[in-house]
């Protein structure tokens, strides 16, 4: 049985580790995934390494082809599409339910991170930005405090990181996200649910917009609802 439990543990940690090895596109969209540079990297056997690609492509982060193998996921514009106003709606909820919920400690927490995320807006950082900005949501996540929220919202987040942090890349979009995260903190502050609620609806639906823009099917807003962060260098948001 010890065996067993250890076994588990190892490929759930091997999961982990694809993961992140996806979400840093370290694999990339479209690629496929080599089981054997993979056993040889990660120092595992074949067995969890099979476990581990079994549970991702459950998740929707890899698919698995016939006599091909497993490749990264791809999401289409249709998937983007039909994707987004369901994340937006969840974590609306749930910048709600925690500006129901929230105390004068737990935006003592945010506040630091917060200012990150200013900082890296400035200086045009999208990868700290972006690892600032997913720790924000998930605080805001943990605030609400639902865990029947929690479950679905993680489900579409771990899809949403095969294309989430590409919407950085349009000019100007980093700064624009770091304005409509400090109008949610500014919600969050003033314990209003419903402006908590439209704001984050708002600023998820905008990373579908520049995600339209980079793909050619649109652009964003000429005058977006929400202004740049004061200093901020637009140039340097772009890859």
């Amino acid at each position: 049985m010890a065996n067993r439990i250890v076994q588990q543990v190892l490929y759930l940690e091997v999961a982990d580790r694809l993961r992140a090895m996806i979400q840093s596109n370290e694999l990339e969209a479209g690629a496929w995934v080599d089981e054997v540079r993979l056993t040889r990297e990660l120092g595992v056997s074949r067995t969890p390494l099979r476990e581990a690609l079994k549970v991702l492509v459950a998740e929707g982060l890899l698919r698995l082809e016939p006599r091909r193998g497993c490749f990264v996921n791809e999401l289409s514009p249709r998937d983007l599409d039909e994707i987004f106003p369901l994340m937006a709606m969840l974590e609306g909820r749930c910048a709600y339910e925690a500006a129901r919920k929230i105390q004068t400690a737990d935006l003592e927490r945010l506040e630091p991170l917060h200012r990150r995320l200013e900082e890296h807006a400035r200086a045009g950082n999208i990868d700290l930005y972006y690892a600032t900005n997913a720790e924000i949501h998930e605080s805001i996540q943990a605030l609400a405090d639902n865990r029947w929220l929690s479950d679905m919202v993680d489900g579409l987040r771990k899809l949403l990181s095969l294309s989430r942090h590409k919407s950085l890349a349009y000019p100007g979009r980093i700064q624009e996200s770091c304005a409509e995260h400090m109008a949610i903190f500014a919600a969050l502050k003033a314990r209003d649910p419903e402006g908590a609620e439209a704001l984050t609806r708002k600023h998820l639906m905008r990373q579908l917009d520049a995600l339209h823009a980079l793909a050619g099917r649109g652009h964003p807003d000429a005058e977006p609802e929400f202004a740049t962060v004061p200093g901020a260098n637009p140039q340097n948001s772009g890859v």
